[in-house]
């Protein structure tokens, strides 16, 4: 899948949870989270700006005036120099791209963090910002909640999107005995299932033909291909 197919996918997703999350709900933040770690995987863009005005609404990102850096008053030349986009820490773990984000950024004229970053806990500290604990939600969480969202919209290609990840993808790091027996993948591929969207067109190469599963039952399951699991 492109990163710009990626970088849509997560945009009209984060859409989309706010859309269907009700506005005090503050666990859209810890989904979002979730939404751009597994960006993160990929070689994208950044792309907060696309959704700043979700970002800022449900709590993930802060800003503030540039003047509140705990920095500032020492590095006050420094910062009323930058005309531009600047992130205030650069990438140095090839490992951890979103490192670059941790010291906040800057788009004149406001100072920008994201929640559970080091300058968002320095600023938490120093009494500018709430404190408000993150959780981490494991992204098959968020998809199922994605997609019922989707559902109910109509969108479908969001729903094939998702689904043609694999449910190995949307796993992650989480371990599954048997795939088939997880409540969230189970709701991921009835709703891709029931609107068809496992069979919506995608471009090439962006789901596996049906002939990839043969042999394989779980991912003939997954995929809603003759299985005797519903």
């Amino acid at each position: 899948m492109s990163v710009h197919m990626i970088e849509d996918l997560i945009e009209g997703s984060i859409r989309l949870l706010d859309k269907h999350f009700p506005a005090e709900d503050r666990r859209v933040r810890d989904r979002i989270s979730a939404l751009y770690r597994f960006q993160d995987i990929f070689d994208c863009s950044f792309t907060h700006f696309r959704v700043m005005e979700v970002l800022l609404k449900r709590g993930f990102t802060y800003r503030v005036p540039l003047t509140d850096h705990p920095e500032y008053p020492r590095r006050q030349t420094y910062f009323d120099a930058l005309t531009e986009f600047t992130a205030l820490a650069p990438i140095e773990d090839d490992e951890d791209p979103s490192g670059w984000l941790d010291q906040g950024y800057v788009d004149p004229p406001h100072l920008y963090c994201d929640a559970g970053t080091t300058l968002w806990t320095r600023l938490v500290e120093s009494g500018r910002l709430p404190a408000e604990p993150a959780q981490r939600i494991p992204l098959v969480d968020v998809v199922r909640d994605v997609v019922t969202a989707a559902e109910t919209d109509g969108d479908i290609e969001l729903i094939a999107l998702w689904h043609a990840m694999g449910w190995d993808m949307l796993v992650g790091s989480g371990y599954v005995d048997d795939p088939r027996e997880s409540p969230e993948l189970a709701a991921i591929r009835s709703v891709a299932i029931r609107t068809e969207a496992t069979t919506f067109a995608l471009p090439e190469g962006y789901r596996p033909h049906a002939e990839y599963y043969e042999d394989d039952e779980i991912g003939t399951w997954w995929a809603g291909i003759n299985s005797d699991w519903e």
